[in-house]
């Protein structure tokens, strides 16, 4: 299976915010949607950086509440990993455990159609192999 299917599945697109933008704001977007992460992109729509969860906690003991006037430049992560849509599922996981991230963007002729998450990752994964368990059974049973 590849993030293509995932994206098929789930829907193509990304939500993202200006690099001005608050923090107080991604805060606001990513709740709206129910997501763990919004990319940062500029005017002409190139991706700059990803502002996740996980990066607005961390900022919390070290800023305070300053964190929710902070800009999302300020906090996003700059070195984004991006991928093909023909990229496995296995070799997301893969890279996503590597590098210790859970977002990733997905692009095709130079622009993102897509994130793939951790967890659509993950359920991919088990439907994949609930496939070959079920495929395993019905050799079996016929075989006997």
């Amino acid at each position: 299976m590849t993030l293509a299917a995932i994206l098929k599945h789930k829907g193509y697109g990304a939500v993202s915010v200006k690099p001005a933008d608050s923090i107080a704001h991604v805060a606001t977007v990513l709740a709206e949607h129910n997501i763990g992460a919004v990319l940062v992109k500029d005017e002409a729509e190139r991706l700059l950086g990803i502002v996740s969860e996980r990066d607005i906690v961390r900022a919390l003991p070290r800023y305070g509440a300053n964190t929710l006037s902070m800009k999302a430049e300020n906090l996003m992560s700059q070195k984004v990993l991006t991928v093909n849509p023909e990229m496995t599922v296995e070799a997301a996981m893969a890279m996503m455990t590597e590098g210790r991230f859970r977002h990733l963007p997905v692009v095709k002729d130079g622009r993102v159609i897509g994130i793939a998450s951790i967890g659509d990752v993950v359920k991919a994964r088990l439907m994949q192999q609930e496939q070959e368990m079920n495929s395993l059974k019905a050799y079996v049973a016929g075989a006997v």
